[in-house]
């Protein structure tokens, strides 16, 4: 007999994931591809499209096939800030660029002269000004850098709903991917920004949908519901909101992390602009309140040269364990000793000092030189607002030191790391299931597991 499942594809920047969940949300089958880059006209680093597209469809045309499962719905999580551009015929007629490329400082010059003041744009739209990371501004590149193709532009899709659209044809928008960070959004008017409105935009920006929507239709002679897809980070914190009813903050750690609070009801005040959180969007609009850091960037990048400094072996990082003892004795007489490469620092040396001759003492001080930002961030994201709990998952939720300092920070409030390499993948799962969940769903299917504060001697 079939088991009846729900295909799910969680598209990251590196890898491109296929999940399969039966109706308990476990999984029960998975597998990825990583896919090359190609270059943009500019030969700026950009997302393979036609490659991507030829893989998803022939992974779940494959699994469809197969007597072992029965498909009875599709969803996809995928990172934002990336649009895809169809013309009339509904051929994709431009690269998919990158949020990484150089936004011209003229384009963003002409912009807030129009549409400015910056900051109280920012406050409005919940977007700082982060170049192509700003899709709103990705477009607005594109109408005046590049005037004859963006005539031919007849829909831009964000790219979770770009994938829907490979099985349904049918150009939408929904709101998790409008909202976050794009520019786009008034979050005062809860509608698209009056400049989206200024310059036409919202003629190629298709219909608005719940993130909820689903279509059902034949696919291949079989009857399949198909979700509209949904942002990544929304998606992660979709299971969270439906399991914990008390105010908290995912800490969603990996290259980037960010820290999202989904528990406000405002606009960013002028202090949270000024700070640089923007925002994020839930399911239903409601506005998530981020502060991020380039943590994971920066740890790598600091990793390799520790590597080489000690002659150690390049995973020898990771089996390092929290030494209350060594942490005492650099707490003693701590200050900063490590130049950023990545991340801007009032506090930072000119250059990296270590005064250490083991690899163990220097690592410790820099977790905790990094815990410091991490600490910084997370309460940019918290302001006054008293939270009950505080989950990490991604890539520092295994690593010990980073839990053990991060705990004696937050030591009043309840830490919680979950194993969810399947964030995003659920949370889309859930998006269109008709199931509840309840207050286990976390601990059974995240292996969620609490922290205690260390106690100082």
């Amino acid at each position: 007999m079939k088991k009846t499942v729900t295909a799910i594809f969680d598209i990251g920047k590196t890898n491109k994931k296929f999940f399969l969940f039966d109706t308990n949300f476990q999984e029960v089958y998975r597998e990825y591809i990583k896919i090359d880059e190609i270059v943009d006209e500019d030969g700026h680093p950009t997302e393979n499209l036609p490659a991507l597209r030829h893989w998803v469809k022939k992974v779940f045309d494959r699994i469809l096939n197969t007597e072992k499962y029965d498909i009875k719905a599709i969803n996809f999580s995928s990172y934002g800030a990336s649009l895809v551009h169809l013309n009339k015929n509904r051929e994709v007629i431009l690269p998919m660029y990158n949020y990484t490329k150089q936004m011209p400082a003229s384009i963003t010059q002409s912009f807030y002269e129009k549409y400015g003041p910056e900051l109280e744009f920012h406050q409005c739209t919940g977007s700082s000004n982060l170049g192509m990371l700003n899709v709103g501004m990705h477009l607005y590149w594109l109408k005046y850098a590049k005037p004859d193709i963006f005539k031919q532009i007849k829909y831009s899709l964000h790219l979770p709903q770009y994938l829907s659209f490979v099985f349904t044809g049918i150009p939408l928008s929904e709101y998790t991917s409008i909202g976050c960070h794009t520019a786009l959004w008034d979050y005062n008017k809860k509608d698209y920004h009056s400049w989206v409105y200024s310059e036409q935009l919202n003629e190629i920006l298709p219909p608005i949908v719940s993130t909820e929507t689903s279509i059902n239709m034949a696919y291949k002679g079989k009857c399949i519901k198909i979700g509209v897809g949904i942002h990544d980070s929304s998606a992660a914190l979709l299971p969270y909101l439906r399991s914990v009813k008390t105010p908290f903050i995912l800490v969603s750690t990996g290259t980037w992390s960010i820290s999202l609070n989904p528990f406000i009801d405002k606009i960013l005040s002028k202090k949270d602009a000024e700070s640089g959180c923007v925002n994020y969007m839930l399911i239903n609009g409601r506005p998530v309140k981020s502060s991020r850091v380039f943590l994971g960037n920066e740890y790598k990048i600091q990793i390799e040269k520790l590597t080489t400094h000690y002659g150690v072996h390049k995973d020898y990082h990771k089996t390092v364990n929290f030494v209350y003892d060594i942490y005492h004795k650099i707490m003693k007489e701590f200050d900063n000793i490590f130049h950023w490469e990545s991340i801007e620092t009032a506090d930072m040396p000119s250059e990296t000092i270590l005064p250490y001759t083991s690899f163990e003492y220097a690592y410790h001080h820099l977790m905790i030189e990094l815990i410091n930002l991490e600490v910084h961030s997370i309460n940019k994201a918290k302001g006054e607002m008293k939270i009950d709990h505080l989950f990490v998952d991604g890539g520092f939720s295994d690593n010990a030191i980073y839990i053990q300092l991060l705990s004696r920070h937050f030591k009043n409030i309840e830490l919680y790391t979950a194993d969810s390499s399947l964030g995003s993948a659920l949370g889309a799962a859930i998006c269109i299931s008709d199931s509840p969940l309840n207050s286990k769903f976390l601990k059974k299917n995240y292996s969620l597991k609490k922290h205690i504060p260390f106690i100082t001697k």
